[in-house]
C-alpha cells in the first residue's frame, strides 16, 4: 500500500529529475538543527553538516549543548516529501561516535568529521542527489538506555536535508524580466510608429503577465509554511515586487537606518559570512506545534493575534527561524530591516531610468530627423506630445509597481524599522494609491461625459491622443464598456496586500482570504469577460484560474486537514510544474505574438477589429496614409504642430470644448448658407479616423467669430443634440 501512495509523487521526481540539469558534484547538506520537543536534553544554536558520497565523509560544524548523562540509543526516521524511507536504531558505542557513548553534559563546539559506510551509502536513493529542492527530513530521539529516566526520550532532533539543487535559478529570474521588459517596451515603439491596436494588444498581455508574476511572488510572502520547492519557485519572481539584493545598496540602507534611530537586523550576516547561529526556513506547519511554545514567536504566545513586533524570532537555544515576508528576504540575502527600503528604492530607480529612457529616445528622434536618417513623418506623433507619453507610461509604471509598494508599506507599519522608515511607508503608499484612484475616477469621468454626449464611451476614451496616452494604461486592455473594471483590479490588489501585511502570524486566514479572493477574481473575469477581445480574455481568465487553484493549494498547506505528510508533499510539486508549464506558455505566447506583430507588415491588421468600434476613433497609421492637404492648412490655421491634436478632450471643466466645435461648425455653416459665398469645397472634411472634425476649415471659424460679434439669435448658436454622430453605435449604448 505504500508504494502505491508513493507512486505518483516518484513519477513526478523522476520526470523533474530528468529535464532539470544537475552539479557536477552529488551532495547532501543540513544547514540548522531543531528540536523537536520540550524540555530537550540537546539542542544546538549552529548546525552545519555536508555529506558527498564521493569521499564517503560527512563534515560536521556544530555548537551545542547537551544535559544529558546517561548511556543512549538513537531512534532515527528518514522522511522525503512526508513519506517514511529509512526507519532504524542506531547505538553510537557500536558505530564508535565519540561524545555519545555515554553522553555527557556539556557543550560541543568542535568541527569533525565522520566516515559513512559504503552500505549506508548504498541505501541512498539516487535519485535524492538529483531532485530539485529535496524535502527531505532526518528526525532523531535520543532515548536513554540506564539512569533515573531510562525508557524514555530525553531528547528530540531533527534536520532538514538539501542536496544544493534548485529551481531558484538566476536563469529564470532573468528570463522572465527580460521578456515581460522586453514586450511593454515593443508596445511602446508600435505605440509611437502609430500601430495604436496592435500595441494595446501587446501591453494588455505583458501586463497580464507581470501580474501574475507578481500573484506567484505574493504566495512566497504569506505567512504560511511552504515545501522547500515551492519557496524556491516563488522566490523566482521576487524581482518583481522590487525584492533584489544588490550589496553596496543593502549597506546603504543599513546605514539609513540606524543613523535615523532603527536597529538593523544582522542575521545575514551571522548566518553566512560569520557561520555563528542557524537559520530555519519554516516550511511545514508541524515543525512549529511540535517544538513547543519554545520555538514560537513571544509576541504570538503573550498577544494571540496581534501583530508581529519586528524581530526576527529566535529560539530558546540560539537558533532563528524565519518564515512570511522574512523567509523570502532571507532567502534573497536581505535584511529584514532592509526589505522595505529596497523594493521602495528599487521601484524608483525603475521609474527614473524609464523617464531617462524616454527623454533620451525623443532627442535620439529629433537628431535622426534632422540629420534624414528617418522620415519627417517617422515617431511624429511621440516627438510632439512626448511629454504626455511620459506621463501615461509613468502612470503604467505605477500601477505595475502597486502591488509591491502597497505590501511592503503596509507591513512596515508592523515593523517599525525606524522612524523616518515609517515616515516614508506613510507617505509613499498614500500618495501612489491617492494617484491610481484620481487617475480611475478621471477615467470614469471622462467615460460618462463620452456616454451623455455620443452614448458610447469609447469615443472619447479612444479618439483624442492626449486622452489615450495619458490615461490608457487604466482601459486599454478592457473592453469601452468596461472602463470601470481597473477600480475591481486595484481593490483586489489593497484587500491581498492588507492580509499579506497583516495576517503573517495567521497562514489560516491568509490561505481563506486568497480563496475567496480569487474566487471572486475568477468569478468576475469568467461572466464579465471585461477585456478588449476573446484572446485576451481567455489570457487572463487561465491566469485567474491558475491563481485560484495555487489559493486551495495554500489551504493545503496549512495543514488544516491534517492529511499525510506525503500529500503536502504532493502538492508542493504539483504547484511548482503546474505553474512551471502555465509560465513557459504564457511567456512563448507573448514571446511569438510579439514577435510577429513587429515583424509584421501591417501589424494592426494581424487583430480583428472590436466590436466596442475603438478602431474607429483611434488613430491608426494602417488607418491614415497620409494627411490630406486641407487637414495641415486647417491645423497651419490653428497653430497646432502636425500630427497631435490640439483639442484636449480630457477636460474636467463643464464647457466641454467639443460644444464650442459643434456650434462653430454650425454658425459657420448658417452664415455661409445666408451669404451664398462660401464654396462647397471648404467643407471640412469628414474622415472615419477624424470622426469629429478636428481640422475644420478656418473660413467656418472666421464665420463664427463674425456670426457672434453681430449677436446673431439664429438657431445655429444652440448646441446640437449629441444623437446626430455616427459613431453612436456599439459597446451596448445604441438604444
Amino acid at each position: 500500500m505504500k508504494f502505491s501512495i508513493g507512486a505518483p509523487l516518484l513519477a513526478a521526481i523522476s520526470f523533474a529529475s530528468v529535464i532539470l540539469p544537475a552539479t557536477a558534484e552529488r551532495i547532501l547538506q543540513s544547514t540548522s538543527l531543531n528540536s523537536c520537543q520540550e524540555n530537550s536534553g540537546f539542542t544546538a544554536s549552529l548546525f552545519n553538516v555536508v555529506y558527498s558520497p564521493s569521499e564517503g565523509k560527512a563534515h560536521v560544524n556544530i555548537s551545542a549543548i547537551s544535559t544529558i548523562e546517561a548511556t543512549v540509543v538513537f531512534d532515527l526516521d528518514i522522511t522525503a516529501y512526508g513519506y517514511s524511507i529509512i526507519h532504524t536504531t542506531i547505538d553510537p558505542c557500536k558505530v564508535g561516535l565519540a561524545g555519545f557513548c555515554p553522553m555527557i553534559s556539556g557543550k560541543l563546539g568542535d568541527p569533525f568529521a565522520l566516515d559513512v559506510s559504503p552500505e549506508a551509502t548504498s541505501g541512498i536513493p539516487q535519485i535524492a542527489y538529483d531532485f530539485p529542492d529535496l524535502d527531505a527530513k532526518v528526525k532523531i530521539y535520543i532515548n536513554a538506555t540506564d539512569g533515573p529516566q531510562a525508557g524514555q526520550s530525553v531528547a528530540c532532533i531533527e534536520a532538514n536535508i538539501s542536496n544544493g539543487q534548485t529551481v531558484d535559478l538566476v536563469g529564470v529570474k532573468w528570463a522572465s524580466a527580460v521578456v515581460a521588459g522586453l514586450a511593454l517596451a515593443s508596445s511602446a515603439f508600435l505605440s509611437g510608429l502609430g500601430h495604436t491596436n496592435a500595441a494595446s494588444h501587446v501591453a494588455a498581455n505583458a501586463l497580464s503577465l507581470t501580474s501574475y508574476f507578481q500573484a506567484q511572488a505574493m504566495i512566497g510572502l504569506v505567512g504560511i509554511p511552504l515545501p522547500p520547492v515551492v519557496q524556491s519557485w516563488t522566490q523566482d519572481f521576487q524581482w518583481s515586487m522590487g525584492i533584489i539584493n544588490v550589496g553596496w545598496m543593502e549597506r546603504i540602507f543599513t546605514w539609513y537606518q540606524r543613523s535615523t534611530g532603527g536597529t538593523a537586523s544582522t542575521l545575514i550576516t551571522q548566518a553566512d559570512q560569520l557561520a555563528t547561529v542557524s537559520v530555519d526556513v519554516q516550511k511545514r506547519a508541524v515543525d512549529l506545534a511540535s517544538r513547543g511554545v519554545a520555538m514560537l514567536p513571544r509576541s504570538v504566545v503573550e498577544y494571540g493575534s496581534n501583530l508581529m513586533k519586528r524581530v526576527n524570532v529566535q529560539t530558546d537555544y540560539g537558533s532563528y527561524v524565519v518564515y512570511g515576508i522574512q523567509r523570502v528576504a532571507f532567502r534573497a540575502g536581505i535584511e529584514s530591516t532592509n526589505l522595505f527600503l529596497t523594493g521602495l528604492v528599487f521601484f524608483y530607480i525603475i521609474m527614473a531610468l524609464t523617464t531617462l529612457c524616454v527623454v533620451a529616445f525623443k532627442g535620439f528622434c529629433e537628431l535622426a530627423t534632422k540629420q534624414g536618417w528617418l522620415k519627417g513623418d517617422t515617431f511624429l506623433e511621440f516627438r510632439n506630445g512626448w511629454r504626455t507619453v511620459l506621463k501615461g507610461i509613468l502612470f503604467r509604471m505605477s500601477l505595475i509597481g502597486h502591488p509591491a509598494i502597497t505590501i511592503l508599506s503596509l507591513w512596515e507599519f508592523t515593523q517599525n524599522d525606524s522612524p523616518a522608515i515609517m515616515v516614508l511607508a506613510v507617505f509613499f503608499l498614500l500618495t501612489l494609491n491617492a494617484v491610481l484612484a484620481w487617475a480611475a475616477y478621471k477615467v470614469i469621468r471622462i467615460a460618462h461625459r463620452s456616454v451623455a454626449l455620443h452614448r458610447n464611451p469609447a469615443y472619447i476614451l479612444f479618439s483624442d491622443p492626449q486622452t489615450l496616452n495619458k490615461w490608457g494604461f487604466l482601459y486599454i486592455q478592457f473592453r469601452a464598456s468596461a472602463y470601470y473594471f481597473i477600480v475591481p483590479v486595484l481593490g483586489y490588489t489593497v484587500v491581498k496586500a492588507i492580509f499579506i501585511a497583516f495576517a503573517q502570524n495567521n497562514g489560516l486566514v491568509q490561505a481563506i482570504a486568497f480563496i475567496l479572493i480569487e474566487a471572486g477574481a475568477l468569478i468576475a473575469a469568467v461572466v464579465l469577460r471585461p477585456w478588449m477581445d476573446k484572446k485576451t480574455n481567455s489570457f487572463n481568465i487561465a491566469i485567474c484560474a491558475v491563481n485560484f487553484i495555487n489559493a486551495i493549494f495554500l489551504l493545503i498547506f496549512t495543514d488544516v486537514f491534517d492529511q499525510p505528510g506525503l500529500v503536502t508533499g504532493v502538492v508542493g510539486v504539483v504547484l511548482w510544474i503546474l505553474n512551471a508549464v502555465c509560465t513557459l506558455v504564457l511567456l512563448l505566447m507573448l514571446i511569438i505574438t510579439t514577435g510577429i506583430v513587429i515583424f509584421h507588415g501591417n501589424p494592426d491588421g494581424r487583430y480583428k477589429f472590436m466590436s466596442d468600434d475603438r478602431t474607429s476613433f483611434m488613430k491608426s497609421q494602417s488607418q491614415l496614409a497620409t494627411t490630406t492637404e486641407l487637414d495641415a492648412l486647417a491645423m497651419t490655421a490653428r497653430g497646432e504642430k502636425p500630427g497631435y491634436s490640439g483639442l484636449d478632450l480630457d477636460d474636467d471643466e463643464d464647457s466641454n470644448p467639443r460644444d464650442s466645435l459643434y456650434r462653430g461648425q454650425g454658425s459657420g455653416t448658417n452664415s455661409t448658407r445666408n451669404s451664398h459665398h462660401a464654396p462647397s469645397h471648404y467643407a471640412p472634411p469628414r474622415s472615419p479616423v477624424d470622426p469629429i472634425n478636428r481640422t475644420a476649415s478656418p473660413l467656418n471659424a472666421s464665420n463664427v467669430s463674425i456670426a457672434r460679434s453681430q449677436n446673431n439669435a439664429s438657431p445655429a448658436n444652440a448646441k446640437p443634440p449629441a444623437s446626430p454622430s455616427p459613431w453612436q453605435r456599439g459597446a451596448g449604448y445604441d438604444h
